[in-house]
């Protein structure tokens, strides 16, 4: 039996393949590469590879007949907020649409059990932190509409279908793997510590913060970084948890519990790179909440999961290194 990885070519996806490949699973992927890398998949692995649309149901069910898919890892999907807000459409028809599509092909070949790449945009601007999976869900986006509409639709796949889902959503991935040539590379680029490291490699003139009169303790946004191989670690584990006949619908948030503020992740990027990093105090940005970070414990419970990168140093060390040695990303 195989699983299956849509969006496997992908920045989480791709750290995903490698974690499960070296658990000694097989692995067969499915990308667009409209975003995604084709050398994110390394030829090493010798891994099947499917340059195919989730949409072309006849072509998945092809794919999960021919490699007896049991189950299925997938982040095929949208992923920029502020495009979100500015095509909703396109992320409704990619996001919603497409996980229809794939839930088509699964029921046709039944295949009963599925890990979803979520994220912690589904709680929109949190009442407490840290995150628990029970607050209230209130997407400020079409993004997390999209990510959340996707859970739901898994909880009534899995009483209709039989189809058991483990949902993880996840704060903020950062990092890079500490051996494989594999790594961050958004075109454009959305996360914080990759554009700070921009900056280190002349790309950019400075960073930009948006706002720093938060009612924080320097006043500017603190976010939950987690490590995306401890990311990836978490998705084996929630295929494991479904093969082991825990049947039902899932949600587990990722995090690492504590948060960094943005002027701690620059200071922290100029530590590790040597490098001087220029800053400019923006407004702030519409919807930003002053804090967002996740309790991750029922993860670490059900799941046994533990993030074992917790530390921002090492989380920056892995990220600049693979900047530093991928200036151009895979088209270096």
């Amino acid at each position: 039996m195989s699983i299956l990885v849509t969006g496997g070519a992908g920045y989480v996806g791709s750290h995903t393949v490698a974690e499960l490949v070296q658990k000694g699973e097989d692995v067969v992927v499915i990308d667009n590469l409209s975003t995604g890398h084709r050398n994110a998949v390394l030829n090493e692995w010798a891994i099947p590879f499917y340059q195919c649309d989730i949409h072309d149901t006849a072509r998945v069910m092809k794919v999960m007949t021919d490699h007896h898919v049991d189950s299925v890892v997938h982040f095929a999907a949208s992923s920029l907020v502020a495009e979100s807000v500015h095509d909703p459409l396109k992320y409704y028809a990619n996001n919603l649409g497409g996980t229809r599509a794939l839930l088509d092909a699964m029921v046709s070949c039944d295949v009963a059990s599925i890990v979803l790449s979520s994220t912690a945009a589904v709680y929109g601007s949190p009442r407490r932190v840290p995150i628990s999976e029970d607050a209230n869900k209130e997407p400020l986006n079409p993004y997390g509409e999209t990510k959340l509409a996707i859970e739901r639709m898994l909880s009534y796949a899995q009483q209709a279908y039989g189809i058991s889902s483990v949902s993880l959503r996840y704060f903020n991935a950062a990092g890079a793997h500490p051996t494989l040539p594999i790594g961050e590379d958004h075109r454009p680029e959305s996360h914080l510590i990759p554009i700070i490291l921009q900056v280190v490699l002349g790309q950019r003139d400075e960073i930009l913060i948006y706002g720093d009169d938060y009612e924080t303790r320097d006043g500017t946004c603190i976010r939950d970084y987690i490590h995306v191989c401890d990311l990836a670690s978490a998705h084996y584990l929630a295929v494991s948890h479904l093969r082991e006949g825990n049947t039902g619908s899932y949600a587990f948030n990722l995090g690492n519990g504590s948060g960094f503020s943005v002027r701690e992740v620059i200071d922290c990027v100029r530590a590790i790179s040597e490098h001087p990093v220029p800053a400019l105090v923006a407004p702030r940005r519409a919807g930003d909440p002053a804090q967002l970070v996740g309790d991750a414990s029922l993860a670490q419970s059900v799941l046994g999961w533990k993030p074992t990168r917790k530390d921002l140093t090492q989380i920056v060390a892995d990220a600049w290194r693979w900047h530093r040695t991928h200036p151009d990303g895979y088209q270096g």
